[in-house]
């Protein structure tokens, strides 16, 4: 048995995606190809475990059986080796034997497996299901042959060719990993904390926080992971990425965020040391309504309009975070930052103090968008030095291209989080802003009005872009300051003359 080099191992796993084309959809690959990798996985490490068990015990069989040397109970009829004999009817074959494992480990596994329609012979042909069991089986994915770590990247890699070929749907499932890596390096996770995502995809931003740590070489094994996610298939996704990561103290949930939140201790939030989020866009189908009488006390800065909820989020992840520890690093689109109609919101939130960071981010991101995103940096209890003001971060030209991908380099990285680490201002890059600075300009957060040389991006998506109505707003916000100044300098000037 030879080690699964990287590169053959993704493109062994993108080979499973490719026997699909021409019977699904490139959006529905994850939910056939992920269940059936983590099925094979399950199967392979049952084996080696039983083999090692085997010989431990001189070949006590019953002894290598115990549920005690198993991660998993892989039930005999459940068995990959058992599915794979199977001539007709594969499909049924398959969601039997995901189903029969699932009701064997229930306190882990149950649902893991999806809702996928393996039985619909229109779209999963006996034959097409058979060439794809024969595709995963030409490799054993035990520990040995592929460790954890290895799996774990090569998974990441197969999430990122789906958001690839998936097109729109991508955003929901997938954010950039050079972003992701960029924000967890703001917040440093340590050993030990507790770690949330309020809308988790398919857990890249938490389990970015363990490879963190594993660089790092610090302990990563005490950190637990929280995740709730809306999309059932999603979800699942999420939580077999972290069994294939070597992670098991993690608990994520089914439910939406912000009608069911799921992470609740009595009448309150759950609250966590560190929060990552990449909530989806300026959502209009969410009731307000409810939320404008949120009965966990969610709406501490104000009801978001119906047709943007990105405030409600970020109300949702402020109270999820611990008093004392907890802290933040939400991507959001640069609409938040200036909005007219969230600027009373904007302003209690600025004038509570827990805002850290404003971070411009350059263009092309973000799928199918050249939208320009912000990554807004919370603490709840910032440093002495830092409070009441906001570090400004231009980031706009950190950004590199290739083969129409764009992305940040380690460098890219390594400046912004130095720059954050730091209290000095840099000419055209950042800038430590006092809060009365803000009131002055009316509690308003683009980064363009404190960093010169800042230009932020106005043509959004997902209904994010600027609209008359926000460019007549912040015109005539400019064009009072200017009046005002203009009185001032006048009144100084014939003062000036009465003087002389």
């Amino acid at each position: 048995m030879s080690h699964l080099s990287q590169s053959k191992l993704e493109s062994y796993l993108w080979g499973a995606a490719v026997l699909l084309r021409g019977y699904i959809d490139a959006g529905d690959y994850k939910q056939f190809i992920f269940p059936l990798l983590f099925y094979k996985r399950m199967c392979d490490v049952y084996d080696e475990e039983f083999a090692q068990a085997l010989d431990e015990s001189g070949g006590d069989k019953d002894f290598a059986s115990f549920a005690e040397n198993h991660r998993f109970l892989i039930p005999t009829d459940a068995h990959w080796t058992k599915v794979r004999e199977v001539g007709k009817n594969v499909g049924k074959a398959i969601q039997d034997a995901m189903r029969k494992i699932e009701s064997a480990n229930t306190d882990k596994l149950y649902g893991i497996f999806g809702d996928a329609q393996w039985t619909n012979k229109d779209r999963l042909p006996d034959r097409m299901l058979k060439e794809l069991i024969e595709h995963f089986s030409s490799q054993t994915l035990s520990i040995a042959n592929c460790p954890e770590d290895e799996l774990g990247v090569g998974y990441e890699y197969l999430i990122k060719k789906f958001a690839d070929d998936s097109g729109h749907t991508a955003a929901e499932f997938y954010t950039n990993r050079t972003v992701v890596h960029l924000m967890t390096e703001l917040l440093q996770p340590k050993p030990g904390e507790s770690i949330y995502d309020p809308t988790c995809g398919s857990g890249g931003m938490l389990l970015s926080c363990i490879t963190h740590l594993q660089r790092q070489k610090k302990e990563w094994r005490n950190v637990r992971l929280y995740g709730q996610e809306r999309n059932l298939m999603t979800s699942a996704i999420a939580r077999m990425n972290c069994f294939l990561h070597g992670v098991e103290d993690f608990e994520i949930v089914r439910g939406d965020t912000l009608s069911d939140p799921k992470f609740v201790e009595g009448d309150r939030l759950r609250q966590f040391d560190v929060v990552l989020a990449n909530p989806p866009y300026s959502i209009k189908q969410w009731d307000r309504e409810a939320f404008s009488a949120d009965p966990w006390g969610r709406n501490i800065y104000g009801t978001p309009p119906q047709g943007r909820a990105d405030y409600a989020f970020w109300q949702h992840i402020i109270q999820s975070m611990h008093p004392k520890t907890g802290r933040c690093a939400i991507l959001f689109p640069h609409g938040v930052l200036f909005r007219n109609e969230e600027r009373e919101m904007r302003q209690k939130l600025v004038e509570h103090d827990v805002i850290e960071c404003v971070l411009g981010l350059g263009p092309n991101l973000f799928y199918n968008s050249p939208m320009e995103a912000c990554v807004v940096v919370c603490r709840m209890n910032k440093p002495r030095k830092r409070k009441n003001k906001i570090l400004m971060i231009n980031a706009v030209k950190e950004v590199t291209r290739e083969r129409a991908q764009s992305f940040l380099t380690d460098d890219h990285i390594e400046r912004i989080v130095k720059t954050f680490q730091s209290d000095e201002s840099e000419t055209d890059f950042s800038r430590v802003v006092p809060v009365e600075e803000l009131r002055q300009n009316e509690h308003n957060l683009s980064i363009s009005r404190y960093v010169q040389g800042s230009e932020e991006y106005v043509n959004g998506a997902n209904g994010d872009s600027t609209s008359l109505k926000d460019i007549t707003t912040q015109w005539c916000t400019s064009s009072r300051r200017v009046r005002s100044s203009m009185g001032k300098l006048q009144a100084s000037l014939r003062e000036l003359s009465l003087g002389e």
